[in-house]
């Protein structure tokens, strides 16, 4: 199955970009996951991003705090979906991420998550290889299906208990 690339800046941001990682598990879709400084390390990370698409990357979720560039610079290089993920920050609560990866000049697009958003970014990226894999496709849709059975079961136990004994 197409690969994905996951790379983040720092092991910080571990707990979130495992969440993409725990989706793209739950697909069965290959995966590479790095932790690479853009600003740290840029010739680490040129290599990288110049050398993915021949690695048979079909997609790279890029998660960065701050100033955000990984996800940008990623898109800069590699000529295949970039999905950006913004990381909730001490100092301004994830928004200065969030604006430096969706403020991405002309050209050069990311799909940008939510602040935090490693599931989402997961499940967009099974959804950016299904249009061209008819068995991930089924997978996606069961899984849809699955959330759908969830809301409905909390739903009939809030009728059945009320809200004051819901989850007790």
């Amino acid at each position: 199955m197409a690969k994905v690339g996951i790379v983040m800046g720092s092991d910080s941001d571990m707990p979130v970009m495992a969440k993409a990682a725990e989706i793209l598990d739950k697909f069965g879709i290959d995966y590479e996951m790095r932790i690479i400084s853009a600003h740290r390390e840029p010739d680490v990370f040129f290599d990288y991003a110049k050398s993915a698409e021949e690695k048979g990357f079909k997609v790279i979720i890029a998660g960065a705090g701050k100033a955000a560039h990984l996800p940008g610079m990623c898109a800069a290089i590699f000529p295949l979906p970039v999905i950006g993920i913004p990381m909730k920050t001490s100092d301004l609560g994830g928004v200065d991420s969030l604006y430096s990866i969706v403020q991405m000049p002309s050209g050069i697009p990311v799909a940008t998550v939510a602040i935090n958003g490693g599931a989402n970014a997961g499940i967009l990226a099974a959804k950016i290889l299904a249009a061209s894999d008819p068995e991930l496709l089924e997978k996606l849709k069961a899984y849809t299906e699955e959330l759908k059975s969830q809301v409905v079961e909390k739903d009939e136990k809030l009728q059945e208990t009320g809200y004051k004994n819901y989850g007790k």
